[in-house]
């Protein structure tokens, strides 16, 4: 069996990893390590959970540390979100407690400081910046990157950046950086876009594939059919009296809906907190912290969490709305059975989201199991595609007769 021995890292990361508590690497790790210190080119499919974040680290490190050379920006990784990029950031402060690495996490929604103190350490040329595109663009544009001594480009979540519309900022980002680097992208999928910019930005890559587009093993997973008006009073059912679960992550669709769900949470009894896009940057990491740390047992979340935030042990994984995207759906019960470990997800079914539901399905090949519904409860809806009306969609003054309505791909107006 393979160990983190047997790169042959330098003393002091083998000393952080052991600190860090990793015992043997993760099958992504294994596969993109030795590619990276050769000094390919990489494309790695693989999803949250898996240890990618390690993958690319690590190896970089080795060569930072292997060339003695800690002038400059050797390490640019480029993610879709802030919360993402703490997350890097706070491997980087363990990976690097034993060597003279500096980093730094640039991200917007900060206070003026932090944005001076970002500033400040791209321009002293920090070894190794983790940026949103956005704020690494005004970095540019104030020609505060300085990139020359750059070795490493690293695109984590590709997939999640060019559906935020990112790719011309990256294409611009990429144009200010040495053309002799070695590009590293990783992504939880591989949709044509994905290929087309892989093509264009990497050279000769190799490429690895881990777990596309399924829940890891250890998750048992599990649905209700159930109406609307019937999802509070099943939650209810399900969150109480469970002592023995100390991290229950609730997931809804829109900002709306998870502060209604917190507040009728509050409002019965339960520990619990919330986290959306409406909340201030240093509101959102006291929650996570928080939330990491047990402080409360219950997080109430938008997809704003669903992709890069590493919390361990998340013992449940409650999908109170269907993910509209059949990908979400593998990110947010991703959360739980981390790095081998077992967990459960639920998912909330209702009518309208039959057709959604079986897309999940088909992508994960596994039929999810449906689980009856408590007695007082009442009965949900059948799982069939409906092509009319249902409870759960009101018929409204206009709309088309019933076996006449076009499908059409639902747009939520509130967005996480």
């Amino acid at each position: 069996m393979i160990s983190f021995k047997d790169f042959n890292f330098h003393p002091d990361i083998d000393e952080s990893i052991d600190a860090m508590g990793f015992t043997k690497p993760t099958p992504v790790q294994v596969s993109t390590i030795p590619i990276i210190l050769e000094n390919k080119d990489l494309i790695a499919c693989a999803q949250t959970g898996t240890g990618k974040t390690a993958a690319f680290l690590l190896p970089v490190l080795q060569k930072i540390v292997e060339e003695d050379d800690f002038e400059g920006t050797k390490l640019l990784v480029i993610v879709p979100t802030r919360e993402l990029a703490m997350q890097i950031d706070q491997h980087l402060q363990g990976f690097t407690y034993f060597i003279p690495v500096s980093t730094v996490a640039v991200f917007g929604g900060g206070a003026g400081d932090v944005w001076d103190q970002q500033k400040s350490a791209i321009a002293s040329g920090v070894n190794i910046i983790i940026a949103t595109p956005g704020r690494l663009i005004s970095l540019i544009n104030l020609d505060y990157l300085r990139a020359e001594n750059l070795r490493t480009l690293v695109l984590d979540e590709a997939d999640r950046m060019l559906d935020m519309g990112f790719y011309d900022d990256i294409i611009r980002i990429i144009t200010k950086l040495p053309k002799k680097r070695q590009t590293l992208m990783f992504s939880a999928t591989m949709p044509p876009k994905i290929r087309q910019l892989a093509k264009k930005i990497l050279t000769s890559p190799e490429e690895v594939n881990i777990s596309i587009a399924k829940p890891a093993e250890g998750v048992l997973q599990g649905a209700y059919l159930v109406h609307d008006e019937q999802k509070p009073a099943l939650i209810m059912d399900l969150l109480r009296d469970k002592p023995e679960l100390k991290s229950i992550l609730v997931f809804s669709a829109t900002k709306l809906n998870v502060k209604q769900l917190y507040r009728q949470l509050k409002a019965q009894g339960f520990s619990c907190n919330a986290i959306h896009s409406d909340l201030e940057q240093h509101e959102r990491v006291t929650v996570l912290n928080d939330f990491k740390n047990r402080k409360f047992q219950i997080l109430v979340a938008t997809d704003i969490v669903s992709r890069g935030i590493d919390i361990e042990s998340i013992d449940l994984v409650i999908n109170y709305d269907v993910p509209s995207d059949a990908e979400d759906y593998v990110h947010r019960v991703g959360r739980t059975a981390r790095a081998e470990m077992t967990g459960v997800a639920l998912t909330f079914i209702n009518s309208r989201d039959v057709r959604s539901f079986k897309n999940i399905e088909t992508l994960i090949d596994s039929e999810v199991h449906k689980l009856p519904l408590p007695p007082h409860i009442g009965q949900g809806p059948e799982y069939t595609v409906s092509r009319g009306y249902t409870s759960d969609y009101p018929k409204r003054k206009g709309a088309p007769k019933k076996g006449f309505r076009k499908d059409r791909k639902k747009v939520r107006k509130d967005q996480p």
